[in-house]
């Protein structure tokens, strides 16, 4: 209690000892120097990443983590890109995995989804790689019936 009043009084001292005509700007943070970056020079950023000859599988695994961080679905583009770099790597699971993230960033949106399989199809037979949908990981496997339908 003592060391609260103390610090209170300090900062009440400090306050008395600045003139009022004194504008000091000291405690102003800009919080980043880095200009915006616009869509195009996202998905670019992003492409060549993916792109890159020398990408390991924790790059790849990084990457696609921190897009399914951020609020967005990425382009055909970035995806087809993320599927070739799992070729390269070898990886099948990571670009299953990466398409299950991607169908559940498009969420409710029942028009997109389908759109971003339509742009990748091309791909995805060049690759020789299913959908989770072809698959069946989008039904449970151990799934009981619905007692109701019994």
């Amino acid at each position: 209690m003592f060391r609260s009043a103390l610090s209170r009084s300090a900062s009440y001292a400090r306050n008395l000892a600045v003139p009022n005509n004194c504008k000091c700007i000291a405690g102003v943070r800009f919080m980043s120097k880095h200009s915006t970056e616009s869509d195009v020079e996202f998905d670019a950023r992003y492409e060549s990443f993916f792109n890159r000859k020398d990408i390991d599988g924790w790059e790849c695994r990084k990457a696609m983590n921190d897009l399914s961080g951020m609020d967005l679905v990425p382009e055909p583009r970035i995806v087809i890109a993320a599927l070739n770099a799992c070729r390269r790597l070898n990886d099948i699971a990571l670009a299953i995995r990466f398409l299950e993230t991607v169908k559940d960033k498009c969420g409710g949106k029942a028009e997109i989804y389908p759109y971003i399989l339509q742009e990748i199809r091309p791909t995805l037979n060049q690759l020789g790689l299913s959908t989770p949908e072809e698959l069946g990981y989008d039904k449970p496997e151990l799934a009981l019936k619905s007692v109701y339908d019994l």
